[in-house]
């Protein structure tokens, strides 16, 4: 069982979970042997994305969802609050693969989930403070203005340039106002939620259906066979259908799934509400999704409560793919996160912050996501959404249920849909390699930013990172 906590302890863990109306008393956790139609490792979005499309298909399912805490304690109630349009794989490296319909389709299906949970919501009762403004994508001088064109040259390859526009600096003035801001990309698909309201939200929807939710249950093991099972300390779940593995960046803490994924944290602070003469400076009228340029991916939100988050890549890679307590470790790069956001609106020094906190996120080793059901097995599996995974994860879970259920999506076509994971290196490669590109891309960035050239291993680095 996992480490004892009550419900106020789980809100202490986000602002998101601190606000939701949700009870975050802990539900029941397994004990005794059961046997469902299907077991489902994981009570994040991925595992509640395929219950609810497995349930809404065909209600008399039995669905149980093992928790190791509770309902959206990892990513799913730690992130950033987009619900992005954006493929984990970007579009350039997806035609240079896959080529341009697969491509085409693959970008189309992630907008249309977007859209769709926006309908889920008002359909479930959901309040997730859904709000589709899109994205902005910002360069902060000149230099950063050709990425945002040959961005805009590949959407219009794949005939999708017309959600996209380039904006020049008085324009992108017009919508928000950022320090030192040369221009941006307006993407118009993409949306912000309450990603705390979105899960809890969602586990209630799946309890309606009919599925069952255990918490504070950890999974020891997956037993693949004729009868698969999750094994815990105090009881199995046998699976007569199918049993999913929906772990995302705790799946290295399973043996058999160890080299996967790779775990990569990302740290958050958030704001005081906003003063209205804050606000009128600012602008951001339009709500949209803001992104940096710099390589540790920097991410801004504008909360329904009127506070603005910040989020970046942070925390270095830990040896072994674990995953410490980022939040309490953290202290100096917080520090940091904050003087940058005071770089893009000077003016939040005068506001100060409430909150700071970290999660993890799944890399996998070639960036696209895996989904995937051995009917001979049994299993099924979803998994590396670097990120991007409020959206991603209801687009794969919306196809493992179809190839459970032997119903098709439409989406069996796209590239996540595969049989095998590439591999992380083993320790220590995998340890040296990321750390090695950790600290080039913040050697990037601090050059870019001070007006310098860039460092000599930066092409080097920029081809290991894309690898």
């Amino acid at each position: 069982m996992s480490e004892a906590r009550d419900a106020s302890a789980y809100r202490r863990t986000s602002f998101w979970l601190e606000t939701t109306p949700d009870d975050l008393t802990p539900r029941a956790a397994v004990a005794g042997d059961l046997t469902v139609d299907v077991a489902i490792l994981g009570g994040g979005f991925s595992g509640l994305w395929t219950a609810y499309h497995l349930l809404r298909d065909d209600p008399t399912m039995d669905v149980a969802i093992v928790e190791r805490d509770i309902v959206g304690y990892g990513a799913s109630g730690r992130n950033g609050g987009w619900c992005s349009p954006r493929f984990p794989v970007d579009p350039a490296p997806l035609i240079k693969t896959f080529g341009i319909e697969r491509a085409r389709r693959t970008i189309l299906a992630l907008q249309s989930s977007v859209e769709e949970i926006g309908t889920i919501t008002k359909r479930e009762g959901i309040d997730a403070h859904y709000v589709p403004g899109g994205l902005l994508s910002v360069a902060i001088g000149d230099h950063q203005l050709p990425g945002l064109a040959a961005t805009l040259a590949t959407y219009r390859q794949l005939g999708l340039g017309e959600g996209n526009r380039l904006l020049d600096a008085a324009e992108a003035r017009e919508r928000v106002s950022v320090q030192g801001m040369a221009g941006a990309l307006r993407t118009e698909a993409g949306a912000s939620i309450h990603p705390g309201n979105l899960v809890r939200g969602l586990a209630r929807a799946v309890e309606r259906l009919g599925g069952t939710i255990y918490e504070r249950t950890a999974v020891e093991g997956v037993e693949a066979g004729s009868s698969p099972r999750l094994v815990t300390a105090n009881g199995s779940v046998r699976a007569r259908r199918a049993l999913i593995v929906a772990a995302e960046a705790y799946l290295p803490g399973l043996p058999a799934f160890r080299r996967h994924v790779l775990p990569m944290s990302s740290m958050i602070v958030l704001t005081n509400p906003l003063p209205a003469d804050v606000w009128e400076e600012i602008g951001w009228a339009g709500h949209e999704s803001l992104s940096s340029q710099s390589h540790l991916k920097n991410y801004l939100t504008r909360t329904a409560d009127g506070r603005i988050l910040y989020g970046s890549r942070g925390a270095l890679y830990t040896y072994g793919s674990t995953t410490p307590d980022v939040t309490s470790e953290s202290a100096l790069f917080y520090d940091w996160m904050r003087d940058s956001l005071c770089g893009w609106f000077p003016s939040v020094a005068r506001v100060g912050f409430s909150h700071a906190w970290g999660g993890y996120l799944g890399v996998p080793r070639d960036w696209m996501p895996t989904v995937n059901f051995d009917p001979a097995a049994k299993i099924g599996r979803l998994h590396g959404y670097t990120g991007r995974g409020v959206s991603t994860s209801h687009l794969a879970g919306k196809l493992l249920a179809g190839l459970i259920s032997g119903k098709a999506s439409g989406l069996e076509d796209l590239p996540m849909h595969r049989a095998r994971t590439r591999r992380w290196e083993p320790e220590p490669l995998r340890w040296l390699g990321v750390r090695y590109v950790q600290s080039a891309f913040g050697r990037i960035d601090r050059a870019e930013q001070e007006g310098r050239p860039a460092p000599w291993d930066a092409s080097f680095a920029t081809y290991l990172g894309e690898q």
